[in-house]
């Protein structure tokens, strides 16, 4: 399925849509980040490797439009645009802008997936495997050595559960792992219910908000993934 490894950045100073589009796609199997302006949304391109953006034109400061004529500059990243009624000019500014495709408001939901998973059919996923040394927030972890490091307070201790869960995901930086699956691979007795226990201990030891997960995430319906910088 094209959405399993697909990681998507909406970007749109409506709160309201950028909660429903954000459950809507991880319903659908996507991993989303959401950024409520054009400055947010290059913290989260600076940060993380995104298969596709979502940008709406109409933003206060700096409009989706002006967004994307930047980001051109350094980043070929697919994007969609949001057009408010589905004016013309802001379709044609858009496409000029480096937009592959757009749609105008209001939209089905449904009908962006099928936009979103015809791109990603198109474009190349990014290569986030084959990586020795895996990145996230103030942490690194080493695939060989297996083991997890501050990047000031040095080594941080894991359980071989909590080692084994990271080498899992980390060698597979990006993909959908179901609890089901991560428990078979783990075994020792390892289940669902547990799995999901040794995730909340997991991200206590490298979120900074455990509650609010950045680089260890749900992706409702399918399981886990680790997204790494």
């Amino acid at each position: 399925m094209v959405a399993d490894c697909a990681h998507i950045l909406v970007v749109d100073d409506d709160r309201r849509l950028r909660s429903l589009l954000q459950r809507y796609l991880q319903e659908n199997g996507f991993a989303v980040s959401v950024a409520q302006d054009a400055e947010s949304a290059r913290l989260f391109l600076q940060q993380y490797l995104f298969d596709l953006l979502i940008v709406d034109v109409m933003m206060p400061n700096e409009t989706g439009i002006e967004f994307l004529q930047k980001l051109r500059l350094e980043n070929d990243v697919p994007a969609i645009v949001l057009t408010a009624m589905g004016e013309t000019e802001d379709r044609i500014l858009g496409l000029e802008a480096g937009a592959d495709d757009y749609l105008p408001k209001p939209f089905e939901p449904k009908e962006l997936v099928l936009r979103i998973n015809s791109i990603l059919r198109r474009v190349p996923k990014n290569d986030k495997s084959g990586l020795k040394v895996l990145s996230f927030g103030d942490y690194i972890f080493d695939l060989d050595k297996k083991e997890c490091r501050h990047k000031t307070d040095g080594l941080v201790h894991m359980t071989p559960v909590e080692t084994s869960i990271l080498s899992i995901l980390g060698q597979k930086n990006g993909q959908i792992f179901s609890r089901e699956k991560l428990a078979e691979m783990l075994g020792a007795g390892q289940s669902p219910r547990s799995i999901d226990v040794q995730m909340t201990r997991l991200r206590k030891k490298i979120e900074k908000d455990s509650k609010n997960p950045r680089y260890l995430q749900t992706v409702r319906g399918k399981g886990y993934m680790l997204l790494t910088e």
